[in-house]
């Protein structure tokens, strides 16, 4: 399978940006997906996951509020919706696969892509 993320850019605090994930390669609406963020120096961070229909979503306490997870299985996407940006918010943006049943929702996903960076200026 494959994943690519995009949408990732420069914001100031305040503002919003929409991150997406494609996904190939595999039957995306069989799979939980989330998004995890990773700063330089320290370890992956989950951020968001959502259900195999998107009936369902969960999110870090850090974004709750702010980022909306949603999927779209017929374009086999999901996106992250990031809104009241904070320079703390800068980071790597991953998206994850829940490929053995251990993820949803704060669990084990795999994260295969090269990410998408978010960089937000105060």
């Amino acid at each position: 399978g494959r994943l690519v993320e995009s949408g990732g850019g420069l914001a100031q605090f305040g503002g919003s940006l929409r991150l997406s994930c494609e996904a190939s390669g595999f039957t995306f609406s069989n799979y939980a997906m989330s998004w995890a963020r990773q700063t330089p120096g320290k370890g992956l961070e989950w951020v968001s996951a959502i259900t195999r229909d998107g009936s369902d979503t969960d999110y870090a306490d850090s974004v709750k509020g702010r980022f909306t997870i949603s999927r779209d299985n017929a374009k086999n996407t999901v996106y992250l919706q990031m809104n009241s940006l904070k320079p703390e918010d800068t980071a790597l943006y991953f998206c994850g696969v829940d490929v053995d049943g251990s993820g949803w929702p704060r669990g084990i996903y795999d994260y295969w892509g090269q990410g998408t960076q978010v960089t937000v200026s105060s």
